[in-house]
């Protein structure tokens, strides 16, 4: 029912209900504007510093990481953009999908938007994971293997099979259907019935579980492997802080999607096992919105925690713990300790290129008074 259309009595029963009912669709609208622009606004800076930094690393073995982690910024600005817009339009509406969706063809695409760029994320933080354990655990196969041709073909193929796993519904001719909430559309979580809709949602949820499970394994792999060297004292130079880095940001991503997505994705099994919704309505809207904010939270984890920015952080906290610094820092040691070997061996090698000149130059002169000698005692004898 269009509530703008009905005539408002100042004095009866409706018109706090409705003035109630527009107060809230302007502020649903103005936080879906907002979350929008802001999301849209944090993809693009992270971007922006994930492609300098690809600049920068494009024939080392971070390049395969920060390709992963470039496609998942664009996958979430597109996110943004694709789901806010409609998300807005809906609100426009008055959340009246009879007035422009008759035929049920937003909604379809609406649902597939939504599964999509909500698999897209938990997929690609799996596949980040698995390759940085890889490129900790295994340097050399990872350095011959792990292009940046293969990265782009491993980044294609998860896009590839999220548009597939979007399609699925449609292709076993299930329909995406309207939420109880009215303003988004999903695979069907009320009187579930048939075991196909059940299907479909142990299927979107299982996957995303899984996802999380695996990224958290092969990021335990990849901490203790880097603890255990560093035991043993087996230092990676330079090499080593930039997987510091790397681990440091994939345990936030995994962090960041455990808490946004743990809800909505066990919500989503709990409805696709017990085969109809005994979560309330307000429980899953409030499961989705958590899940919404992985997307804004993920390119935060790029733009805060750089390398720059967490040595910044770390003298910041060590300074307010009241701890004194310590400036000089073991990598000055070793360089310092380089230096004089360089400048010992310099010398060294100075010293006795001298000594073979000089021995050389003594030579030469004890043969030229041999030769004169020679000469000498030759003429004399002819004489």
């Amino acid at each position: 029912m269009n509530n703008s259309s009905e005539t408002i009595v100042f004095g009866s029963q409706e018109a706090p209900s409705n003035t109630t009912y527009l107060m809230e669709q302007k502020i649903s609208v103005f936080f879906s504007i907002v979350f929008m622009t802001v999301g849209i606004i944090s993809n693009g800076v992270a971007f922006i510093i994930l492609m300098k930094a690809y600049q920068r690393f494009r024939k080392k073995s971070k390049a395969s990481f920060l390709l992963f982690a470039s496609g998942l910024v664009v996958t979430d600005l597109f996110g943004h953009l694709i789901n806010g817009t409609i998300a807005v339009f809906v609100y426009a509406f008055n959340r009246d999908w009879m007035r422009f969706d008759r035929s049920n063809i937003l909604c379809s695409i609406f649902g597939m938007c939504m599964v999509f760029f909500g698999l897209c994320p938990l997929l690609l933080g799996c596949v980040m994971a698995v390759e940085r354990c890889i490129g900790v655990t295994k340097p050399i196969f990872h350095s011959t293997k792990m292009t940046s041709r293969h990265a782009k073909i491993i980044l294609s193929l998860v896009w590839l099979f999220a548009i597939l796993v979007a399609l699925l519904p449609i292709l076993t001719l299930r329909d995406y259907h309207i939420q109880g909430s009215r303003t988004w559309c999903f695979l069907k979580t009320e009187q579930v019935e048939n075991w196909m809709d059940q299907f479909n949602l142990l299927f979107f949820s299982s996957l995303g579980l899984l996802s999380l499970a695996i990224s958290f394994l092969c990021n335990a792999m990849t901490g203790l492997t880097l603890l255990r060297s560093k035991m043993k004292n087996q230092q990676y130079r330079q090499g080593r802080s930039h997987h510091i880095e790397m681990i440091v940001q994939l345990l936030a991503i995994m962090c960041v999607c455990c808490i946004c997505w743990a809800p909505f994705l066990i919500t989503m099994a709990n409805i696709g096992l017990n085969g109809d919704s005994l979560e309330s309505r307000k429980t899953i809207l409030f499961s989705l919105r958590m899940a919404t904010w992985n997307q804004i939270l993920d390119p935060w984890v790029y733009i805060l925690l750089r390398k720059t920015i967490l040595k910044k952080l770390f003298r910041i906290t060590r300074r307010c713990c009241g701890v004194e610094m310590i400036r000089i820092h073991t990598w000055e040691f070793s360089s310092f300790k380089n230096s004089l070997k360089v400048a010992t061996i310099s010398d060294s090698s100075g010293c006795t290129r001298t000594n073979t000149l000089n021995n050389s130059r003594k030579v030469s002169t004890n043969q030229k008074s041999e030769l004169t000698e020679n000469k000498q005692s030759f003429i004399l004898s002819e004489i």
